[in-house]
């Protein structure tokens, strides 16, 4: 693959790997890339914040919602994330 590899091609390719799922591509994507695009599927964190933030219930309604992120689907994950933590 070369930095010219569309990320979805990069995804794409790294769940043909044992062991990497589309979770764990779509998070190396935006982590390790840098991709502003990607969205986890089914990561508990992101459907609970979700749940609490929009009442969505499930991964086909929290796709929808994501779909009006596009194409920054992955600062609204770190957000989404961020919404759970507690403070002291």
């Amino acid at each position: 693959m070369s930095p010219a590899t569309p990320p979805e091609d990069f995804i794409a390719a790294l769940c043909e790997l044992p062991g990497i799922g589309p979770w764990t591509a779509h998070y190396i994507a935006m982590r390790a890339l840098g991709w502003p695009d990607a969205f986890p599927p089914n990561d508990v964190a992101v459907l609970k914040a979700m749940q609490r933030l929009h009442g969505s219930t499930g991964q086909r309604a929290a796709d929808t919602i994501a779909q009006a992120r596009r194409p920054w689907r992955s600062y609204a994950v770190l957000r989404l994330w961020n919404s759970l933590e507690t403070s002291t």
